[in-house]
């Protein structure tokens, strides 16, 4: 294992015993409202401080762009953090929730962890080395058909602005696939897709520390993520398509048919 996935592993399982602990007593979590239904626990931030913590003592010098404390320093290496993708599934008990860690290195993602807690689950990737889950190789599935295909999604939930396109994608799509999810942590579905538990994913309006991790898993396990111009740029506009290279296609065909000309690819 590289070094530096190596530290990023470790930072996540520091991360999950704080979580896990907390898992028995959500009914005892103070919870704040950062922006409609977008929520943070104490258990959010302390598990973020745990991560950087663990981080900055290996890597001083690095940069850090987290979910809950934003971004500091300055650095060609940055790490890309959510400390819990899946709050109010956390929140309510739901067990679908994990710790996503990616490194990115001059804007180009090097490294990726995407841990389940719940389920002792640890996806990684390095750029080059392929994708793993707890240390087996996983690639994306086989499928070639959408119709054969079950597709993973987020609804909409902050914003609003662009949800009747939503809904028309999501209406084609019921047709057209085998089943659509929406387990509520973007990070877990994207890591679905590297391992072949689903065929394809779609949702508008993400950040950075929900895809990043993912996006690797799934290019190293040998599926296609782009903008919803089927360019690189999900990072920046937030909005991803993701897939095995044939599905991948289809799938995006249809959130193209519906893409707003005011939503950003």
């Amino acid at each position: 294992m590289h070094p530096t996935l190596n530290i990023a592993v470790k930072a996540a399982r520091k991360a999950a015993a704080i979580i896990n602990r907390a898992s028995t007593q959500t009914d005892l979590l103070t919870v704040h409202s950062k922006s409609p239904n977008d929520f943070v626990t104490e258990v959010d931030r302390a598990a973020e401080a745990a991560i950087v913590e663990v981080l900055r003592d290996a890597y001083p010098q690095h940069g850090i762009l987290a979910e809950e404390s934003g971004e500091s320093g300055t650095s060609e290496f940055q790490w890309i953090i959510d400390p819990l993708d899946g709050t109010t599934n956390f929140i309510h008990g739901f067990p679908q929730y994990a710790i996503s860690i990616a490194l990115a290195r001059n804007g180009v993602l090097e490294q990726a962890v995407v841990y389940d807690p719940t389920r002792n689950e640890l996806f990684t990737a390095s750029r080059g080395g392929g994708a793993f889950l707890n240390d087996r190789r996983i690639r994306v599935s086989k499928r070639v058909r959408l119709g054969e295909s079950l597709i993973g999604t987020g609804f909409p939930y902050r914003e609003f602005e662009h949800i009747d396109a939503y809904l028309a994608t999501f209406r084609e799509l019921t047709q057209k696939c085998a089943g659509i999810r929406r387990p509520g942590a973007a990070a877990l579905d994207l890591a679905y897709v590297a391992c072949a538990r689903l065929d394809g994913f779609w949702e508008f309006g993400l950040k950075p520390w929900d895809m990043a991790a993912g996006a690797l898993l799934i290019q190293e396990a040998g599926g296609l993520v782009s903008d919803l111009a089927g360019d690189a740029d999900f990072m920046v506009s937030g909005n991803v398509v993701a897939g095995s290279p044939k599905v991948f296609a289809q799938l995006l065909s249809v959130v193209q048919a519906h893409r707003p000309t005011t939503l950003a690819a």
